[in-house]
């Protein structure tokens, strides 16, 4: 009889010693998921703005007072300069209702934003011929938000410089926006 207790007693504890084990591999076999982000792939002032995040002390932001100068050094390091920002809808005199940069979007259904990879939904501004399409500039100061995503897109006869054309969903709804003081901060130099 001792001995019969004895096995069944080892028997129990093999089970126990089995189920516990099966409990921490199934446990132990959950999935992570690993996100990197890849920064030789992307434009130079994109891995600037990304090293600058965690490391502001690395990165100088460069003021600029001029398009020459966010020009100059637009393309890699961190360019804020002020400006002013107006509106225009795609039914304005001249316009096509298609923005001049690829994709050239139909913009005449009131589709004011774009769909960016990296940025998400933003909206679509006219820049100076010298600013490159694609590039992303947050603004700040303007009267639609506290802070403002934008990507150049389009292209005016009378943008020049430091004035950027924000696109309203028609031309009668851009009046109410007037001519805005604002600051740009260049986030993405072009596609």
């Amino acid at each position: 009889m001792k001995n019969i207790l004895y096995m069944v007693r080892n028997q129990l504890c093999v089970i126990a010693f089995l189920v516990v084990m099966f409990l921490i591999i199934v446990s132990g076999n959950k999935k992570e998921e690993l996100i990197t982000y890849n920064v030789s792939s992307i434009n130079s002032i994109q891995a600037v703005h990304l090293v600058s995040k965690y490391n502001p002390e690395v990165v100088e932001t460069i003021y600029a007072s001029n398009i020459q100068e966010v020009l100059q050094y637009g393309k890699t390091n961190p360019v804020i300069f002020n400006g002013t920002m107006t509106g225009y809808g795609p039914d304005c005199v001249g316009c096509t209702g298609k923005v001049s940069c690829p994709p050239r979007n139909d913009v005449r259904n009131g589709n004011i934003y774009f769909q960016d990879n990296d940025y998400g939904m933003i909206r679509i501004v006219a820049a100076d011929k010298s600013i490159p399409c694609g590039t992303i500039v947050k603004v700040t100061g303007n009267r639609l938000s506290e802070e403002m995503v934008a990507i150049v897109l389009d292209r005016g006869g009378v943008i020049k410089g430091t004035l950027m054309d924000l696109l309203m969903p028609s031309e009668r709804s851009s009046i109410s926006f007037g001519r805005q003081n604002v600051a740009y901060e260049v986030v993405r130099w072009g596609w």
